[in-house]
């Protein structure tokens, strides 16, 4: 039990934030005609998220990232990625619904889910540093419950933040408040690309 409420706190602490994954989740259940349209996009971030932290329990992701050189490939790709990241959900308006709707079929939406959940070396660190390091000090089913407790808090996560961003659609019938959110969300995905673009030069030099 104590292992499985870390796993919730520690899970729920790190995937809070907003974020490129988080953004495109919420903005699909707000454009999507209906809910279920909005199911490819939860459950391939869900299913991403599910690898990164099985991988990340077993120790394989932190075997891998102990190469320096593939690690300045992640934040160079990770940093190009966020910036076009950004501009799209800038440049988006969500008063052209269909049009939105039209270019993000459920396999468009697949798609731009699995890049924004494994091209985002924020949040690829975040599992394997965090996630991780913290699921070393378990073992046998503490360490499974620990595991159990994230990937639940992750596809939990997912489902309520499509059906907020669905509540939000039907609010805000003009667009006007999702087109702000847009703006921020977007300032947001550059400032992480920035420290990106650091740790980027930091592993070069």
């Amino acid at each position: 039990m104590e292992a499985f409420i870390h796993g919730i706190l520690l899970a729920f602490g790190l995937i809070l934030p907003l974020g490129a994954q988080n953004i495109f989740v919420f903005n699909q259940g707000a454009l999507q005609p209906n809910f279920f349209k909005a199911l490819p996009v939860i459950i391939m971030a869900s299913v991403c998220d599910t690898i990164l932290i099985t991988l990340a329990v077993l120790g394989v992701s932190m075997i891998v990232f102990s190469f320096s050189w593939l690690q300045t490939i992640v934040f160079g790709i990770g940093f190009i990625f966020l910036i076009y990241m950004g501009w799209t959900i800038w440049k988006s308006k969500p008063s052209k619904e269909e049009e939105v709707r039209k270019k993000l079929s459920a396999k468009r939406q697949m798609t731009f889910a699995l890049s924004v959940s494994l091209l985002n070396p924020h949040a690829i660190l975040d599992t394997v540093g965090v996630i991780g390091t913290n699921s070393i000090s378990y073992t046998g089913v503490n360490k499974l419950a620990f595991a159990l407790a994230c990937i639940i808090v992750s596809w939990l996560w997912f489902f309520s933040l499509a059906i907020a961003g669905r509540i939000l659609g039907k609010v805000d019938t003009s667009g006007k408040l999702i087109m702000m959110l847009n703006k921020l969300s977007a300032v947001i995905i550059w400032v992480v690309a920035i420290y990106i673009g650091r740790e980027f030069t930091d592993s070069l030099f």
